[in-house]
């Protein structure tokens, strides 16, 4: 399965960032990354907001150094919410 495929959202799991700052951001993506991994979850939701693009910048960064990761992309109808999808 493709991000390009996700339509609807509302069943996958999440991961909400509002209130954090880049470097917690990170901390909670790579363990949240880990986590879906572990449980076999190939696709799921980090919600960073959209305000200065601080913690979308650094979910962005971490979700491109992490190793799990085999894409990511803003959602195209939220552009506070990031789709990732990692290698199982």
């Amino acid at each position: 399965m493709t991000l390009d495929n996700v339509i609807f959202i509302d069943h996958l799991p999440k991961l909400d960032l509002h209130g954090y700052d880049r470097e917690s951001a990170r901390v909670a993506v790579n363990m949240f990354v880990e986590d879906n991994y572990k449980m076999g979850n190939e696709i799921f939701i980090i919600v960073h907001g959209i305000g200065n693009g601080i913690v979308k910048t650094a979910t962005h960064d971490t979700l491109k150094h992490n190793r799990r990761v085999a894409e990511y992309k803003t959602y195209y109808y939220n552009q506070g919410c990031t789709l990732v999808r990692i290698i199982l």
